[in-house]
């Protein structure tokens, strides 16, 4: 048995593999000894497994979640991309995190665009922070692009509005690179204990020269100029530029340890709790009734979502309906409820189906 330990990369150097820290090797496979086994990522589908929401979404332009890997939104206002699911992934990885650019656009001052995934802060709270034990956390990832150079990872701090950017270089083009970046914890500002967004960690691939003066490598009182400071390269220069991501872990501690690869059947109940798609529960309600009157049907969340969501409620068939709708909702389910618009005869939906949202 031999000791391995991973450098600490600040700037995000390097292209290789992750061995185990302060851990031990069996064979050819690496098995950290301190710390938790499992449940040691805080990266909600990190290896870009679940997309329920559909695997590619073109002519994108502005901020939000779209049709690819599920948790990771979309936040700027530069630029036309091609957001997507892909199938190329570094060796132990099936999928990744791809934007690509369809058309370009001026970058001023103030324009940017990213991806950021929020965490909630009682997923957070053995993180200490505001207190004399905060915990460090090290964030590593396999990133890919065309476009070489300095890029900024921002790990901002809802909670009291703060920036911690710190710089990776992209070495070689069109290549698969491994790199790790290590955050100090917050002693002097805490993580609220509930369910909204505490903490976000933010991968710049265009930023305009207002958000990129700043000092880099430590935490700042949110200011545009640490948004993305360091961040020296534009994506968003060419068409056909791209920019794609996986194997992404957040951990505590100082050190990366190997990726805590998960089933997809773990990943995507973590995803629910966030959205829910169901358009292919294909529901039947069938009545004869007066007009005005309603029927409904209770439809119950495969697992507790973070909020009450949203809802979206549509049917492949229908007749002699006024409205079709999710109601009494709640973090456990709801009642979709069918009203008719018509005295007498019959009255149905056929093919009903809902998604749900409740994302950060």
């Amino acid at each position: 048995m031999s000791t391995l330990k991973v450098d600490s990369i600040v700037d995000g150097g390097g292209s290789g593999a992750p061995t185990a820290p302060n851990g031990l090797t069996v064979g050819t496979t690496a098995i950290p000894t301190t710390g938790p086994l499992s449940n040691r990522n805080l990266i909600i589908n990190g290896a870009m497994q679940v997309a329920q929401r559909g695997t590619s979404e073109t002519g994108v332009t502005t901020s939000g979640y779209k049709n690819a890997c599920d948790r990771y939104r979309c936040n700027g206002n530069n630029g036309t991309w091609t957001i997507s699911q892909d199938t190329d992934a570094p060796e132990g990885f099936s999928n990744s995190f791809k934007m690509l650019l369809t058309a370009t656009e001026v970058l001023g001052n103030i324009d940017y665009w990213a991806v950021e995934q929020k965490i909630e802060g009682q997923n957070l709270q053995h993180l200490k922070y505001g207190t004399a034990s905060a915990q460090s956390v090290t964030l590593s990832f396999w990133v890919k692009s065309n476009v070489t150079g300095t890029y900024c990872a921002n790990l901002y701090q809802d909670d009291g509005a703060s920036n911690y950017p710190v710089t990776y270089t992209i070495d070689a083009a069109d290549t698969w690179e491994y790199k790790t970046i290590v955050y100090d914890g917050n002693t002097v500002t805490s993580l609220d204990n509930d369910n909204a967004s505490s903490l976000r960690a933010t991968f710049f691939v265009v930023a305009g020269s207002d958000y990129t003066s700043g000092a880099t490598g430590s935490r700042a009182a949110y200011a545009n100029a640490t948004f993305a400071a360091g961040h020296a390269v534009n994506v968003g220069s060419a068409v056909n530029n791209y920019w794609q991501i996986t194997g992404v872990q957040l951990e505590v501690g100082d050190t990366a340890t190997p990726f805590e690869h998960r089933s997809y059947g773990d990943e995507l109940a973590r995803c629910q709790r966030y959205y829910l798609d169901a358009s292919d529960a294909y529901l039947f309600l069938d009545a004869y009734q007066t007009s005005g009157a309603y029927s409904s049907v209770y439809v119950a969340f495969p697992t507790t979502m973070r909020a009450a969501p949203s809802m979206f409620v549509s049917s492949t068939d229908s007749s002699n309906i006024q409205s079709f709708v999710g109601a009494s909702v709640r973090t456990t389910g709801c009642r979709l409820e069918m009203r008719v618009s018509a005295s007498g005869g019959r009255f149905y939906i056929a093919g009903g189906y809902y998604t749900a949202d409740a994302e950060l």
